[in-house]
């Protein structure tokens, strides 16, 4: 996959174009319909309030959130795509730095960890994984998050396995 990720107000502390290209990896170890190469991503790590404005314009929620993926193709879509092709694009994902940094602070993990683990979060969404309808869809996207992030060294984000 070719990410095409922007910087805009993100600490220079951490590589975040390794740390994405390394969640994108782990996730494509393990949902395999990631690892097409024709697929294209776009990753913008932003302010807090310019996610808060994309997830009002966007999804109608006129709040601040860590991470809003938006999809451009439909699973069944991904899953039938071609191995020959243009690129093709697969999706948005938009990170709040103010608000990763807050929710790695009360959970006693690293932003970088915690950065990684919304990354992942955000790539499964692009690929038609969601958490919202039932315990059991919740249940199948968690354990993807968890075996990507145990490809990183990173445990288990929600500590109840």
């Amino acid at each position: 996959m070719d990410l095409d990720i922007e910087i805009d107000g993100w600490p220079d502390a951490e590589d975040w174009e390794v740390i994405s290209q390394k969640a994108y990896e782990a996730i494509a170890q393990v949902e395999f319909a990631l690892a097409h190469p024709r697929l294209t991503t776009s990753l913008l790590f932003t302010s807090e309030e310019q996610v808060h404005e994309l997830n009002k314009e966007w999804r109608g929620k006129d709040k601040p959130t860590n991470v809003l993926s938006f999809p451009m193709l439909e699973r069944v879509d991904l899953i039938a795509l071609e191995a020959d092709g243009p690129p093709e694009m697969l999706g948005d994902i938009a990170l709040a730095f103010e608000t990763c940094q807050r929710e790695a602070d009360e959970k006693g993990v690293s932003v970088r960890d915690h950065t990684a683990h919304l990354l992942i979060h955000g790539f499964l969404h692009l690929a038609g994984h969601d958490h919202v309808d039932s315990d059991e869809q919740a249940a199948a996207m968690e354990k993807l998050e968890i075996e990507a992030l145990a490809k990183l060294g990173i445990a288990d984000p929600y500590g109840d396995r």
